[in-house]
């Protein structure tokens, strides 16, 4: 996002800059200033930003969503403390029996723990892939409605682009180009 925003700003500089030397060779033949005079501000490009998370976690279906997943999380939680428990209980049985047991039926037991060990794992990491992905599709909707209406208020206003301010990614805008439209979105969003 940053590398996307720094092309971007990078860009538009080398429009205007053109845009200005362009301004100013056309007012020189004309033998005008007043396409000069009027080239700076007319090559002035607007821009807001905002704290994308603030804006959705202000969102009642951000709040929805994170009860939602929560939930999910728990079952997911304690189905895993279930069979955590499960395989407890049949380590103990194996230590307990263990020196009773002829070789065979030891190594028995001892293939069905390590069998049981891998399903966990792999229960574990399938959970947490599951949950990554029901995360995922649960905010896309939400995403969405954000974006729609960033750039409802971004058209509406008149700019180039908006920035995301998040994780310092503008660490300082000018206020004479730029306006933190974080309230507005929220407002829109009501």
């Amino acid at each position: 996002m940053k590398k996307i925003a720094l092309i971007l700003m990078t860009a538009l500089m080398g429009l205007t800059s053109f845009a200005q030397v362009e301004g100013t060779t056309e007012g020189t033949t004309e033998g005008t200033t007043e396409a000069t005079a009027e080239s700076p501000a007319a090559n002035v490009v607007k821009f807001g930003y905002l704290s994308y998370d603030s804006v959705m976690q202000a969102m009642p279906e951000y709040a929805e969503m994170q009860m939602n997943m929560a939930q999910l999380r728990s079952q997911y939680e304690a189905e895993q403390k279930r069979v955590t428990d499960d395989f407890n209980a049949k380590y103990e049985e194996f230590l307990d029996g263990q020196r009773n047991f002829p070789k065979t039926i030891l190594q028995k037991r001892q293939s069905e723990l390590q069998e049981m060990l891998d399903k966990n794992i792999a229960f574990k990491k399938e959970s947490q892939r599951l949950l990554c992905k029901a995360e995922a599709e649960a905010k896309a909707p939400i995403q969405q409605k954000l974006a729609n209406a960033v750039a409802t208020i971004a058209q509406q206003r008149g700019y180039a682009f908006v920035l995301n301010t998040d994780a310092n990614a503008a660490p300082w805008t000018n206020p004479a180009m730029g306006e933190d439209i974080t309230e507005a979105v929220k407002e829109a969003l009501k």
